[in-house]
């Protein structure tokens, strides 16, 4: 970065599991909630941020520009722009590097980054040949028209189609985002066995993380219309086990494959938000920073093979800022999919795969597991698309601070064949 940016503090709402039925909050309801109670303990005033910027991969048909629709519900004031990005499953990580690019250009001192989504909201759409005879009827005058149409109709019609299986179908390969998991088991060896493993540790984690209190600064409570509180991610299984991930069938190959609901993210509703600021920033309203992000990375690759996203956003980062893996004292990889991330592991330690890919040398090394997504991740704490880039970034920072740790790396695999990462530095 040519001059500092800071993060100078960060929220997120619980993680809610859905549940096969639209969930108690919608997008904005999460957002807003998260991003008040964050705005609300800050040294300036909701109207003085230069900008909102708000990821989100599933916006609701009247949540359209939902980062404006947010930034109004939270007090910012006509005058405070915001706005929306996309990138897939590192929309929130967009949103923050968007803040980035504007801060270092001039435009915008002073950043609300963040992202959301409400995925137990998908809707339900009509297919093609519904639509079609909708369209007819329509257009059909007088009652021998009407009947005319109505001898067209066909009970088949009425199936519908499920927007998010549609959304996390891969347009170009036409694979869903598991099979693309099922590609990198094959292709790195990765046995059923060690997907659970990783499964049950991130769940084991997550558990170990709320029970020490590990999440309390960044977690924002949410209270239901019928005074119902969440106040904490309900999608962790405290008591997972090999025994009872073994009895789940693989759900995207189902006579060969080896991923399983068990051992890959869940559908979650959430948001995360972090406030960026500039030096000039820091000093007008007297900010306290927790960290500044160092640099940040994107990547394209296979959409077949997206999983390894993060191997080729973070490694340039790497590179530029002259650094190892074991320069990181942490490390947060999202569990889009256990397979995934296992596979990143070996893709950095095998040999071939860094000269072919990645114009290294050799090997680029071992990633400590003891240093990576030391809280758990999203196959325990769920995957809201849009937030979860900001999580990331928002999560290592804060632990790095808890850990004393200096220096953290969060990288994202996103669906179409691309990958995120950014640097940050506790201050």
């Amino acid at each position: 970065m040519k001059q500092p940016i800071y993060i100078i503090d960060g929220a997120r709402s619980p993680f809610l599991k859905a549940r096969n039925a639209p969930g108690p909050f919608a997008a904005s309801d999460l957002a807003t909630a998260a991003g008040s109670a964050l705005l609300a303990r800050q040294r300036f005033a909701p109207e003085q941020l230069d900008e909102v910027i708000l990821g989100c991969a599933s916006p609701s048909p009247d949540e359209v520009n939902i980062g404006r629709v947010v930034a109004l519900r939270m007090g910012c004031g006509i005058k405070v722009p915001g706005w929306t990005v996309m990138r897939n499953c590192a929309s929130g990580m967009q949103a923050i590097d968007s803040a980035i690019a504007n801060i270092l250009c001039g435009r915008s001192q002073l950043v609300l980054a963040g992202g959301v989504d409400a995925l137990s909201r998908a809707p339900l759409l009509y297919s093609d040949a519904m639509v079609r005879w909708f369209a007819g009827w329509m257009q059909a005058r007088g009652l021998g028209q009407k009947l005319a149409m109505a001898g067209r109709f066909r009970p088949g019609y009425l199936a519908p189609v499920i927007a998010i299986m549609k959304g996390l179908t891969d347009p170009i390969v036409g694979q869903l985002m598991g099979q693309t998991a099922e590609n990198l088991a094959w292709s790195f060896g990765i046995s059923r066995e060690e997907m659970d493993a990783f499964a049950v540790e991130s769940h084991r984690r997550v558990a170990a993380a709320h029970d020490a209190g590990h999440f309390s600064r960044e977690l924002v409570p949410l209270i239901g219309r019928d005074g119902s509180v969440f106040a904490e991610d309900d999608g962790l299984r405290r008591d997972v086990s090999m025994a009872g991930l073994a009895k789940l069938k693989p759900f995207f190959d189902k006579k060969y494959g080896r991923v399983t609901p068990g051992n890959s993210s869940q559908i979650t509703d959430g948001a995360a938000w972090l406030v960026l600021a500039s030096a000039e920033a820091v000093e007008r309203f007297g900010l306290e920073p927790r960290g500044r992000i160092v640099d940040s990375h994107w990547a394209g690759l296979e959409p077949e093979r997206m999983g390894l996203g993060p191997v080729h956003a973070a490694t340039p980062i790497l590179q530029r800022q002259r650094l190892s893996l074991d320069d990181l004292d942490l490390l947060e990889i999202n569990e889009a999919f256990a397979a995934q991330v296992i596979a990143c592991q070996r893709a950095w330690t095998d040999a071939d795969y860094c000269r072919t890919r990645l114009d290294l040398p050799g090997a680029l090394g071992e990633v400590d597991p003891a240093r990576l997504n030391v809280d758990g991740g999203a196959v325990a704490l769920g995957h809201p698309v849009g937030a979860s880039g900001a999580r990331i970034v928002l999560h290592v920072l804060e632990a790095l601070r808890r850990t004393g740790g200096k220096r953290g790396l969060a990288s994202i695999c996103i669906g179409g064949g691309l990958g995120g990462a950014m640097l940050v530095e506790a201050v």
